[in-house]
C-alpha cells in the first residue's frame, strides 16, 4: 500500500488534488491484451509494479506487455529470465540494460539505495553466479546497497571467513549454493540477520538438479534461515528487498 499512502500524502500537504487523487486510484486494475492480463494496481497492492517474466513469451509478446506498463505510468520494469536474443529484438525499441549472464533486463535504471542496511548475497562457487546476479540486480534495482562475496564455499572455509565483518555487518544475507547445499547453515550460524537461503541445480547426478541442496536448506539447523525455490535469485532479491525496507510492508 506504499503507492497509495503516497497519494494520500500528496493530497494531504496540498501537491494533489482529491480530483487528481480519486483519478489515480480509479485507473483499471489490468489491461487485458489477449495473451496476457497486465496488473496495472501492483504498485498499489504491493508497493512494487508488475514484474515480467520472460521464460516461454516471445519477444512480441514482451514487447506488448512493456507498451502497457508503460503507457500506465510503470517508467521502471524488471524482466527476468530474458534471453539474449529477445532482449536483442526489445533493444530495437527500447532503452534496455540487459545482463546477460542473470539474463535480466532492466528498463528506468538503479534507484539511490535506501534501505535500512546492506544485502551481502554469497555464493558457494562461480557457478552459482547466474543466480546470484538475477538477485543481486533484482535487489538493486529495487533500491538496495548490494554487496557480492561470491565464490566462498564450504570446500574452502577459510575464503568465507575472510569476510566475517561484511556478514555481520548485514540487513540481509542471500545464501546461493549448489551441491549438498552447505553454506547456508554455515552463514545461518555466524550471522545475527535473517538468511535467505537459494539452492542451485548445480551439481553432479545425485545433486538432483538442485533438489539435493534443496532438502539440505530446508533441514537446515541454523535459526534464521528461509528457503526459496531452486535457482529462484528473483524471489530472493525481492524478498530481501521487503526485509530491508519494512515500511513497504505495512
Amino acid at each position: 500500500m506504499n503507492e497509495t499512502k503516497a497519494i494520500l500524502e500528496q493530497v494531504a500537504d496540498g501537491r494533489l488534488s482529491v480530483e487528481e487523487a480519486m483519478l489515480k486510484l480509479k485507473t483499471e486494475p489490468f489491461v487485458d491484451v489477449g495473451y496476457a492480463k497486465v496488473d496495472l494496481h501492483r504498485a498499489i497492492r504491493q508497493g512494487q509494479g508488475e514484474v515480467i517474466y520472460g521464460e516461454s513469451k516471445t519477444a512480441e509478446e514482451i514487447r506488448g506487455i512493456l507498451e502497457v506498463m508503460r503507457s500506465h505510468g510503470q517508467e521502471r520494469v524488471l524482466i527476468t529470465r530474458l534471453s539474449s536474443d529477445k532482449a536483442a529484438f526489445l533493444q530495437k525499441t527500447e532503452p534496455l540494460d540487459y545482463h546477460e549472464r542473470a539474463r535480466v533486463g532492466l528498463i528506468g535504471g538503479m534507484p539511490p539505495a535506501d534501505g535500512l542496511g546492506r544485502i551481502v548475497i554469497a555464493t558457494g562457487g562461480t557457478s552459482d553466479l547466474p543466480v546470484a546476479e538475477e538477485a543481486a540486480l533484482t535487489a538493486a534495482f529495487y533500491g538496495n546497497d548490494v554487496v557480492r562475496l561470491y565464490d566462498v564455499g564450504v570446500s574452502g572455509l577459510h575464503r568465507l571467513l575472510a569476510h566475517a565483518e561484511e556478514i555481520m555487518d548485514a540487513s540481509v544475507l542471500i545464501c546461493i549454493a549448489g551441491m549438498e547445499g552447505a553454506l547456508s547453515s554455515v552463514i545461518g550460524g555466524l550471522a545475527d540477520c535473517p538468511v535467505i537461503a537459494v539452492p542451485t541445480s548445480v551439481g553432479y547426478g545425485a545433486s538432483f538438479h538442485g533438489l539435493a541442496a534443496l532438502l539440505s536448506m530446508l533441514n537446515s539447523c541454523a535459526s534464521g534461515v528461509s528457503v526459496v525455490n531452486i535457482d529462484n535469485g528473483f524471489g530472493a532479491g525481492f524478498l530481501a528487498s521487503r526485509i530491508n525496507h519494512p515500511k513497504h510492508c505495512k
